[in-house]
């Protein structure tokens, strides 16, 4: 690992284009495991579940990597501005790839108008990690920022439950539970303690203005999300139809 750790750092738009390849190979190989038959009768909903399954895979890898190299941290205090491991770096590449290839696979499918929020935050996350490889600033920052990946397979397990018509099942609302867990757990505070981090060091950091800015567009953006899934699992509203959404809202269903 410490081998590589130069040529990442010589070389970050091309080890992130990896990455980025990496993530596409392994979106064609999860297209061999099979999908429920509701999944597959709507191409909306069978490209939702391709795209996700891919975001399952990296949500695992990536917050376990995170949370396992923080824990394993042996200093008493985290520089998040300046310090770095292999590990920590290597971890920021693959993220930033799998975010470009997210990115990609929504523009190039024909979905952006009705993603533009996931296209905003993946700008967003692009641009802040592309600024750590760089620089070698913030990596650790980065790393913490990851821990929210924790959360995204809990959300990406509710939205794929969705997809397949389960939200009657036992498996949605343990998930619903563990999801409004690992939202505050992991996605806010995590959110909010690196927006702490910044205004606190504001004086001090490099490029802190645009970082604060970044963090609180996100922060917005997750609050509002919060809303809408604190109202559509635990204060639903009274939809026709069955499974709870009219004929032709099902991107509306599923975003919910």
């Amino acid at each position: 690992m410490e081998a590589l750790l130069p040529v990442l750092k010589s070389h970050p738009g091309p080890s992130i284009l990896v990455c980025s390849l990496i993530f596409r190979v392994a979106h064609g190989l999860l297209q061999r495991l099979p999908v429920p038959k509701v999944v597959k009768q709507d191409a909306f909903r069978s490209w939702k579940w391709k795209n996700l399954s891919v975001s399952m895979v990296h949500s695992l890898l990536t917050g376990i990597w995170a949370l396992t190299w923080y824990v394993s941290f042996q200093r008493t205090e985290l520089d998040i501005h300046s310090y770095h491991t292999p590990l920590s770096y290597l971890l920021v590449c693959v993220s930033t790839g799998y975010f470009v290839h997210d990115a990609g696979d929504i523009i190039l499918s024909g979905h952006a108008r009705g993603s533009w929020e996931f296209l905003l935050h993946h700008a967003l996350v692009i641009w802040c990690f592309l600024y750590a490889l760089y620089t070698q600033l913030y990596v650790a920052g980065a790393v913490i920022a990851l821990f929210v990946e924790i959360n995204s397979v809990t959300l990406h397990l509710r939205l794929m439950l969705k997809l397949a018509g389960a939200q009657s099942s036992s498996m949605y609302r343990i998930n619903k539970l563990a999801n409004l867990f690992t939202y505050v757990m992991f996605r806010l505070s995590t959110q909010f303690y690196l927006t702490w981090f910044i205004i606190h060091n504001y004086s001090w950091l490099d490029h802190g203005g645009y970082f604060l800015v970044s963090m609180m567009v996100m922060n917005i953006m997750i609050l509002i999300y919060f809303y809408r899934l604190l109202r559509a699992d635990f204060f639903p509203r009274r939809y026709a139809g069955q499974n709870g959404m009219h004929n032709n809202n099902t991107k509306k269903f599923i975003s919910d």
